[in-house]
């Protein structure tokens, strides 16, 4: 009994030992250095303002400047005047939709590829044409067919999500070591159940990365589509604040727009944690 407790004593003080050690260095690495990475950026800013006083706002006035869309993101004040936040929810709104809609269809595709090599080579060369297309690109096209602006933007993202959750999910099912597909011919699994049990765990890694790039690279073409076909969104909210020569709220939505695609990858990082029982890697 007395060993035990000696025992844990020493335990106890070997873990706050550690735990000294390790604190400061905690601190360093999620405090002091990103703070002193955003004041390095703050004081960017203030010294191009400085050379730029008949534009750009410092940070400062640009603060006082946003009070109103900072207090009160919500607020109504008639059929074109909302708040910002109303703005974020539209954008996110055609954002999920489009991505959700692209992952639908890119995931089982990418499958199809992974699991056989006559459609690999029937789609791999459609694939190769239209993935380096600009996003943009496809916004004529929208319109013709749609001749509404929010179902046409909404099909940019879908067509912007495809192909990064397509070439993912198709090498993730390519992957698969070849021993677990043995191993389940030898039990005689059906096909339907191979996909299930043993390739789709195995490819999940990779098509969450897909899916983590298909939906960064979705928020950042949103503010380039609404700035083209306009009405409710943050990025009309960009264009039209600037057409206003309005910097300080093009500075404010800056930072919205980078807070909120770093959420929504934070938060598919998490579900894909919690998915497959892995902590995610971090994708560029």
């Amino acid at each position: 009994m007395i060993f035990q407790m000696n025992l844990a004593a020493v335990f106890t003080a070997a873990a706050q030992a550690s735990w000294k050690r390790t604190k400061p260095m905690l601190v360093r690495d999620t405090v002091i250095l990103p703070a002193l990475g955003f004041l390095g950026i703050i004081l960017l800013w203030w010294v191009v303002a400085l050379f730029r006083r008949d534009l750009m706002p410092t940070p400062a006035e640009a603060l006082v400047n946003n009070l109103d869309f900072i207090l009160n993101p919500f607020y109504q004040r008639g059929p074109g005047d909302l708040g910002l936040g109303w703005l974020l929810i539209a954008s996110l709104r055609r954002v999920l939709l489009g991505f959700l809609l692209g992952a639908v269809v890119a995931i089982p595709i990418g499958f199809l590829i992974g699991m056989s090599r006559p459609v690999m080579l029937a789609l791999n060369p459609i694939i190769q044409i239209f993935k380096p297309v600009s996003p943009l690109a496809w916004l004529p096209i929208a319109l013709a067919i749609f001749n509404l602006a929010d179902p046409s933007a909404i099909f940019v993202i879908f067509i912007t999500s495809l192909w990064p959750t397509i070439i993912n999910t198709a090498l993730g099912v390519s992957s698969v070591p070849q021993d677990y597909l043995d191993v389940s011919r030898v039990l005689e699994m059906p096909r339907w159940r191979q996909v299930i049990k043993i390739i789709l765990p195995a490819s999940l890694p990779y098509i969450f990365t897909g899916l983590r790039i298909s939906l960064g690279i979705a928020w950042l073409v949103i503010v380039a589509v609404e700035m083209l076909t306009g009405g409710i969104g943050i990025g009309f909210f960009v264009w039209d604040e600037w057409s206003r020569l309005n910097l300080s709220s093009v500075f404010l939505a800056v930072l919205v727009i980078g807070l909120t695609g770093l959420l929504l990858d934070f938060a598919i990082s998490q579900l894909q944690a919690w998915v497959t029982h892995r902590r995610p890697t971090a994708t560029n």
